[in-house]
């Protein structure tokens, strides 16, 4: 599932690509028919991202709210670019098609049922208005271990099973560690090293978390196995001490980990 890096990226390319003329919307697939219909010729007022959620402003209309869950996708294509794949939704500009397909959601809500979506979410670290302090009292509410209390959209919004799981790491923090355990300087760390790496996430559009001085300052050359820390590594060295990534089910989900950097 794209986390929260993703979706506010996904927000600012389509401003800058679509934002400045009506739109062409159409469902392909034709389950989004009626609904594309009233996007139709309007145009882009904004995109924001909310955490997961995407929401999508359109003048006189609507808000379109997207989820894109497990297998959905949203990309960029040319203009001219055919219609493949089951296209639930395609939103086309001057100098750019955007095509959706697998979300979870996609759907015409108004102010109110947004608003229903967002006052379940935690704070966005990418959010100009987030709220560290509302992330630092929701964790200490949290007996989960802290592996899962990252995950819980409710405590911290947009964090993924890659960033967790990095981040644990970067903490030197045990994931089994109860996250309403943790100390104040620790859950301090924890947001600044949300902000920092979601940030960085956007800038690169792609998630890299070991240091400059391990790998080099130009992330685009790294290869795809090199820029994380342990996520899906068990079984390797530690880019750090050398002990072998060990592997969890922490809350039924996959976690990993470096039993000497995070005792």
């Amino acid at each position: 599932m794209p986390e929260g890096h993703t979706i506010h990226r996904l927000a600012r390319d389509l401003n800058r690509t679509i934002g400045e003329a009506p739109v062409t919307a159409t469902s392909p697939q034709g389950r989004f028919a009626s609904e594309a219909s009233e996007l139709d010729g309007r145009m882009l007022n904004r995109a924001e991202a909310w955490g997961k959620h995407l929401f999508l402003d359109f003048d006189q209309a609507p808000l379109l709210h997207i989820h894109l869950g497990l297998i959905g996708k949203l990309r960029r294509k040319q203009v001219d670019a055919p219609e493949v794949g089951e296209i639930r939704l395609r939103l086309a500009g001057d100098d750019a098609i955007w095509d959706l397909t697998g979300p979870m959601v996609c759907a015409l809500i108004d102010d109110e049922d947004a608003a229903a979506v967002t006052k379940n979410l935690g704070p966005d670290p990418l959010r100009r208005n987030a709220d560290p302090a509302l992330f630092a009292e929701r964790m200490s509410r949290k007996k989960l271990p802290l592996s899962a209390a990252l995950l819980d959209q409710k405590v911290i919004a947009g964090i993924g099973n890659i960033f967790r799981s990095e981040f644990c790491f970067l903490t030197g923090i045990d994931p089994n560690t109860p996250a309403n355990q943790l100390t104040e300087a620790q859950v301090t760390t924890l947001w600044e090293l949300a902000t920092e790496q979601l940030k960085l996430g956007v800038r690169l559009n792609r998630i890299v978390t070991r240091d400059p001085s391990e790998v080099g300052v130009t992330a685009g050359r790294i290869p795809s196995d090199e820029r994380l820390y342990v996520y899906k590594r068990d079984g390797l060295p530690c880019h750090r001490c050398g002990d072998e990534i060990r592997l969890a089910e922490i809350a039924k989900r996959k976690a990993w980990y470096c039993p000497t950097c995070q005792k």
